[in-house]
């Protein structure tokens, strides 16, 4: 359901409770019952604060925790205006505040809030892979990194009230549950891979040696509902059918439990997923995707998203949709909450 913020507490990024007390002109924040920061808010085309107190043992993990519950509660809000007494040293480096011609004002804007790796990625984060070109089926394109195990995306969708998250999946923990997934008769329609637990299991395994494909679980509060691959594109079957880039990703999608269906989740999972693969790693301009080009409902949730659609090509199997959203416009015209 839609936030409110007089709903309390609100749970934040790997945080048990971040509350808040509000009223028309102040905000403040007390993360796991202890003070963090509390605001003087000046309403205008953009919002300004001024802090009062800040938690002088955690003034950055304070000026985040305001950022990220003003961005979180309005998803129309693009920038916060700071008026801050000492240069914000660290928030200045890692991108969170902006300095500006006017002394003491910073600025958060919200298309860099949302491309800040952390708190997102957790312990999976990791700087960008160094850059090696290499050839491999006679294809061009840089080393990929070692694949991650594990958790490796979590948010909390202060819309559905849920904890959205992505981890790698296991093949011997997840092999049942893909297997009854895939055979169910409406995602065979459209993937065509119904098959034995010893075929799947011969699927996941060619993925899990593949250095180019990622497979992925999704959970709504850690209860997996979908299954997805994420893939480089320039070493896809995707790739002679558009100018792919070194770094461009490609998707997947399976959402394998009938009661995490619909728009609202889709709106979720499907933003996670690609706000996932862009901090990645930072070089990754732009995400694709092949749905068939029949598959009217899921091209109309992508182009909800911001994809658009490229063209339609014809793999041997199918007729595709080539869908394509670039990073500029995920994160400039971002919904995230």
């Amino acid at each position: 359901m839609p936030f409110n913020a007089a709903s309390q507490p609100h749970s934040a990024p790997r945080w048990r409770s971040l509350s808040a007390e509000e009223g028309d002109s102040w905000l403040s924040l007390s993360l796991e019952g202890r003070p963090l920061i509390r605001l003087r808010l000046e309403a205008g085309a953009t919002l300004h604060l001024y802090p009062g107190h800040v938690c002088p043992q955690r003034p950055e993990q304070a000026l985040w925790a305001a950022c990220y519950w003003l961005l979180s509660r309005d998803s129309a809000c693009q920038r916060l205006a700071w008026h801050l007494p000492e240069v914000p040293v660290q928030a200045l480096l890692s991108g969170l505040l902006l300095a500006t011609e006017q002394p003491g004002q910073y600025l958060c804007e919200r298309a860099l809030f949302w491309q800040l790796p952390q708190p997102w990625l957790g312990e999976s984060g990791r700087v960008a892979y160094p850059q090696q070109m290499q050839f491999s089926n006679g294809k061009r394109h840089p080393r990929r990194a070692p694949k991650p195990r594990g958790e490796v995306y979590r948010r909390f969708d202060a819309r559905l009230g849920s904890w959205v998250s992505l981890r790698t999946l296991e093949i011997e923990a997840d092999l049942e549950r893909f297997n009854r997934w895939q055979n169910n008769p409406r995602v065979e329609a459209f993937w065509q891979e119904g098959g034995t637990l010893a075929q799947h299991r011969e699927y996941l395994g060619k993925l899990q040696a593949d250095p180019h494909s990622l497979t992925l679980i999704g959970c709504f509060d850690d209860e997996p509902f979908a299954y997805f691959e994420a893939y480089w594109a320039k070493e896809d079957r995707i790739a002679p059918f558009y100018p792919a880039e070194d770094y461009d990703r490609g998707i997947h999608m399976l959402v394998g439990e009938e009661r995490h269906r619909g728009p609202h989740k889709v709106a979720s999972w499907l933003s996670a997923l690609v706000h996932y693969l862009f901090l990645d790693d930072p070089r990754t301009q732009r995400v694709v995707a092949e749905p068939r080009a029949d598959n009217a409902r899921m091209i109309g949730y992508m182009h909800d998203q911001c994809f658009h659609c490229d063209k339609e090509f014809d793999f041997p199997h199918k007729r595709a949709a080539l869908m394509i959203l670039g990073r500029e416009r995920f994160f400039d015209s971002c919904k995230l909450v």
